[in-house]
């Protein structure tokens, strides 16, 4: 009786560990689908994400599909083959740096900044170069850095042109034909190296000598030349003002003139017409007009004569002053007269 009751315990033993290894089992199987499904569900996000991609407006961006390159220039949201295609973006926007001054340590780097000029000066000669990229393709693969090749050209060529120019005109009045040379140079060089980038605008930020007593002297210099200028502004100006005055009088004498010149004209024209009327009657009684002219005279240098003509029979007759041919009177009348008797 006993061993079968150890038989039954043993049996039932037995039994409980095969319902706890069944359990475990199953514990064990449910265990690796949550990582599963955590690792299905990483896949399909990573292929979510992976197969869109944003382009702004300031941005072009490079599709690359196995090996080859295309330029997208829409912005948007765009699609992609997930590790097949590939999208490299490239900042389209104007953007800038400066040679020969770091901003951000606002010094000056004298490696870059300081050069000869033609005449065997030095100075220093801070500029900054605004580019952008034209092409992103050849952006992206032309060249591993078409930055650093702007700058290196921009260098080379600043150097080449300051080297070209007296240390006057660099300081001074030669910037903007210095920076219009150096512009056109850098630009033949872009163009020949073909690496998708684009000069914008290199502008000189600052030109001064390498020591302070040189500066200083050219700071007069430039202050002369300035207080010139100032001179020749206001002497245009004052001869702009006083130009318009002159040639108004000028004009008021040529009117005056011409206005004098037409009364001189229709006076010697009324006396010729006057001539010729005294002529005609002079050549119908030559007598006669000849004494009318002689008492005409007469009134001239005497203007207070006055004839008076007594008659045999005791009238007088006012004989002078006479009626002129044009009709009116060529004397007056005054207190002392000249008589004459005609017997």
């Amino acid at each position: 009786m006993k061993k079968f009751n150890s038989f039954r315990n043993r049996q039932n033993g037995f039994e409980d560990l095969g319902s706890g290894t069944a359990e475990a089992a199953k514990t064990k199987k449910s265990w690796w689908k949550v990582p599963v499904t955590i690792l299905v569900i990483l896949v399909i996000a990573i292929f979510i994400f992976n197969s869109t991609y944003q382009i702004r407006e300031q941005e072009q961006a490079v599709l690359i599909t196995l090996g080859q390159a295309k330029a997208v220039t829409d912005p948007g949201l765009h699609f992609k083959v997930p590790f097949i295609q590939q999208v490299r973006k490239v900042n389209t926007t104007i953007q800038g740096f400066s040679l020969g001054y770091d901003v951000d340590s606002n010094s000056s780097e004298t490696d870059d900044s300081l050069m000869i000029t033609s005449d065997y000066n030095f100075v220093n000669v801070d500029f900054f170069v605004e580019y952008r990229f034209s092409d992103p393709v050849k952006a992206v693969y032309a060249s591993k850095d078409p930055v650093l090749i702007l700058r290196n050209i921009s260098q080379s060529c600043i150097r080449t042109v300051i080297g070209s120019y007296p240390v006057d005109d660099v300081l001074t009045t030669g910037k903007n034909e210095i920076q219009a040379a150096i512009k056109e140079m850098i630009l033949e060089r872009l163009s020949e190296q073909d690496i998708g980038i684009q000069l914008v605008n290199i502008t000189i930020q600052d030109s001064e000598p390498p020591t302070s007593e040189v500066m200083e002297a050219f700071k007069a210099v430039e202050t002369a030349k300035q207080g010139k200028e100032t001179a020749l502004n206001n002497a245009n100006k004052y001869r702009n003002e006083q130009l318009p005055l002159a040639q108004a009088q000028a004009d008021g004498i040529i009117k005056d003139a011409e206005a004098q010149k037409t009364e001189r004209i229709n006076e010697a024209t009324a006396q010729v017409a006057r001539f010729n009327a005294m002529y005609e009657e002079y050549i119908k009684n030559p007598a006669v007009t000849k004494q009318r002219m002689f008492y005409e005279t007469m009134e001239e240098v005497l203007p207070d004569l006055k004839v008076v003509i007594e008659s045999p029979n005791g009238n007088t007759q006012t004989f002078y002053p006479l009626e002129s041919f044009t009709g009116t009177t060529t004397g007056s009348s005054t207190e002392n007269s000249t008589s004459e008797t005609a017997q």
